[in-house]
């Protein structure tokens, strides 16, 4: 993988300096392509295919979705430039706490285009699973330490981070078990491999209308407005627990300034909301936080 890349690197490197700037004006003259690091069937990559394509109409070119799947979105976070630009979400702020060494700095490598805006999750288990509430998942788990497991789309995922943080707030001992993207994890529910799992709204509304999983509660502090019949989890019991995918879309650090405010005014207008420009202090302050949060819970991996 390192070989991977280290390729992917230099790649992104000549790319950049082939470029021509000098007439940023000119910005787009060709399909965008939008990199998205996760496999497809997560939220990632459902708020990638909503957003596209709106952006491209706009932008007066195609955003071409780029699946880059690997390492906790750490591969595909490298391949961005001008024309390459990168979606992300939770691992770009957890994984400089996470990894003892990145081939990239989150802050210094990579220039904030847009917010997009942020979905709740919603903590899941499989029908056969004898839970009906969080209050009767936490009872179980206490009452059989080491035996429940929770699926997970990698770690450092969005997944991983929200289940972790639940178990530090409930001391509960559930098995992690790590799959390669959130469409993976939620096979493994719908498939009886895995226990419970936290899985966006978006995506689990259907399985759950139909019965083939379980809802417990709304990872937000407050309801959802999408499904408000759904309880939070801090409401069962589970004081403090707050959790929300953001999704942000990046470009290199040394794209100029006159491209970066395109792209933003486009993706702005996209999305008809004119406050989704702050994502550097969005940014600076989510790294903050989840390394408390990583070094709270003796994350790592090496």
């Amino acid at each position: 993988m390192k070989a991977g890349i280290a390729g992917l690197w230099v790649a992104l490197g000549c790319a950049i300096g082939s470029m021509v700037w000098a007439q940023p004006r000119e910005f787009p003259v060709r399909p965008v392509r939008l990199v998205v690091p996760v496999p497809p069937g997560g939220s990632l990559d459902v708020m990638s295919r909503i957003v596209s394509p709106k952006w491209g109409e706009i932008l007066g070119q195609n955003v071409i979705i780029d699946y880059r799947p690997g390492a906790n979105t750490i591969v595909g976070s490298e391949n961005a430039d001008g024309y390459t630009l990168l979606i992300n979400t939770l691992p770009f702020v957890v994984n400089p706490s996470l990894y003892p060494k990145l081939p990239f700095d989150t802050e210094r490598d990579f220039a904030p285009v847009s917010l997009l805006g942020a979905s709740p999750f919603v903590l899941v288990a499989h029908p056969s699973l004898p839970v009906k509430t969080v209050k009767d998942l936490i009872a179980l788990a206490k009452a059989h330490p080491g035996k429940l497991n929770y699926a997970s789309a990698g770690n450092g995922s969005n997944l991983h981070v929200a289940a972790e943080f639940f178990k530090n707030l409930t001391g509960t001992n559930i098995v992690h078990v790590p799959y390669g993207g959130g469409g993976p994890a939620l096979i493994a529910i719908l498939n009886g491999e895995a226990g419970i799992s936290f899985l966006s709204l978006v995506a689990t509304t259907g399985h759950i209308a139909s019965g083939r999983m379980r809802a417990l509660g709304i990872t937000t502090a407050k309801r959802s407005k999408v499904a408000p019949q759904l309880p939070t989890i801090a409401e069962q019991g589970v004081a403090g627990y707050d959790f929300s995918a953001w999704f942000g879309v990046y470009a290199p650090v040394a794209t100029p300034a006159p491209v970066i405010k395109t792209l933003n005014d486009t993706m702005t207008r996209a999305l008809r909301d004119p406050v989704l420009a702050d994502l550097a202090a969005h940014l600076k302050a989510e790294l903050a936080l989840w390394a408390k949060v990583v070094k709270s819970a003796g994350l790592r991996i090496d």
